[in-house]
């Protein structure tokens, strides 16, 4: 019997880029392509990951390319190509011109790689996973944004740094659009299976519920000359871990919604089961009155960035 190892592409070999290329490679989750615009780049850093791979160890092949069409056969596509923020911006500052560069992605993947999984991690998120699944013309399970895994993320290790227990042991839920109406599911974070809120006051839970929601613009700030890559390339590749090894987890990404939670035709941060048919099936979670406030107020900034992304499309 022959084999073949599971091929991952990530389209973009910036700092999220090299960080994926090395996890994927630490993982052993199959051969990896790095694909960027900038001659030598891509080539240059899976070449040097590649030197790393008796140390590592690992059996994964590296490579680097300038050429879209090296995507062909790829089971997995995750998307970084995009100008990151830099201090001051928003997420949302950056829509038009990664808008253009996820256009032009879309239309490569869709031709080289029409049945693979993609990923999208490229800022503003809402908007550039669901124009990138309107340029594929992808069904739905295999388009996913990167968004919930890290928003999650970010507010289990605060509440872990706040506690001084380990991050390992704290569960936590974010859901909403991926900027700063986020909405982090207080009632639902738990520490070694004990509610947050048995263990932490309202007000100190508030003030991590606002740092997780500015932890981006956060880390910009104090980077000065780039974004978040290490968190953000780690939530990305447990995703597609997730899906390379039918893990069937259940995660929060970034999934177009279908009548959940009141809302269609739209992408938001929610509890999925991700496993080896993509994306396979959205968890709807009971949300009080308050939270359901916030996740409407939260939907609304979406629905603009997607008129925004249909008008596009139309022009």
């Amino acid at each position: 019997m022959s084999f073949k190892k599971p091929k991952i592409a990530l389209v973009g070999a910036g700092q999220i880029g090299g960080t994926m290329a090395l996890l994927a490679a630490q993982k052993q989750l199959g051969d990896v392509l790095l694909v960027d615009v900038v001659e030598g780049v891509p080539q240059g850093k899976s070449l040097d990951i590649l030197h790393g791979g008796p140390i590592i160890p690992t059996s994964s092949q590296m490579s680097g390319s300038n050429d879209y069409a090296a995507l062909k056969d790829s089971n997995v596509i995750i998307v970084t190509a995009g100008l990151p923020r830099k201090p001051g911006m928003s997420r949302d500052d950056l829509l038009d011109v990664n808008f253009g560069i996820i256009k032009t992605v879309g239309e490569h993947i869709k031709k080289s790689a029409p049945n693979a999984f993609v990923i999208v991690v490229t800022n503003p998120l809402d908007a550039m996973v669901y124009a990138m699944h309107r340029v594929t013309g992808f069904p739905t399970n295999r388009v996913v944004g990167m968004a919930g895994v890290l928003d999650s993320g970010r507010f289990a290790a605060l509440v872990a740094e706040e506690l001084n227990v380990s991050a390992e042991d704290v569960t936590a839920l974010v859901m909403g659009g991926h900027g700063d109406t986020m909405v982090p599911l207080i009632r639902y974070c738990s520490v070694g299976g004990i509610p947050v809120t048995q263990l932490l006051s309202k007000e100190k839970l508030d003030a991590i519920s606002k740092r997780t929601a500015n932890a981006g613009g956060e880390v910009v700030a104090l980077l000065k000359t780039g974004s978040a890559f290490y968190s953000p390339a780690l939530s990305a590749i447990h995703m597609a871990e997730a899906y390379l090894k039918d893990k069937r987890s259940v995660i929060t990404a970034a999934a177009m919604l279908n009548g959940e939670y009141g809302y269609k035709g739209m992408y938001a941060g929610v509890p999925v089961i991700l496993g080896g048919n993509g994306l396979e099936k959205v968890i709807e979670v009971e949300l009080d009155a308050d939270e359901k406030k916030s996740f409407e107020t939260s939907m609304e900034a979406v629905k603009s960035l997607v008129e925004w992304v249909d008008k596009k499309m139309a022009g």
